[in-house]
């Protein structure tokens, strides 16, 4: 099995920064990288990071967000500035890992990220 615990979520004003932590257990094959969910819409992705240190953002976080990781630790984070009302929502860590042998995704418990206007 795999345990993913996000931490450093909160409420800040909009132009804020806040930054995000995920650090995984288990049977981990790699962690994906950060989803968000606001109330009354889908989950989306935010950015993602390869085992090679590649990043993709999302269109609107370009610029302002930056993930980065320790393989090390198994920690994936996300730093978030200029941060807009519309950022609002929970943010999730997403992993691959090893559930009964088979290869499935593993989701944090959330981290909720509030920016106020």
């Amino acid at each position: 099995q795999v345990q993913l615990v996000e931490s450093g979520g909160g409420l800040v004003q909009a132009g804020g920064s806040l930054s995000l932590s995920c650090a995984a257990s288990g049977r981990i094959v790699s962690i994906k990288g950060w989803y968000r969910q606001a109330p009354g819409t889908q989950r989306e992705l935010v950015a993602t990071i390869t085992s090679g240190g590649s990043t993709n953002y999302a269109d609107s976080v370009k610029g302002r967000f930056t993930i980065s990781k320790d393989n090390a630790k198994n920690t994936v984070y996300l730093q978030m500035n200029s941060l807009k009302p519309e950022d609002t929502g929970v943010y999730y860590c997403n992993a691959v890992g090893l559930r009964f042998g088979t290869i499935s995704d593993f989701w944090g418990q959330g981290t909720q990220v509030t920016v106020s206007s």
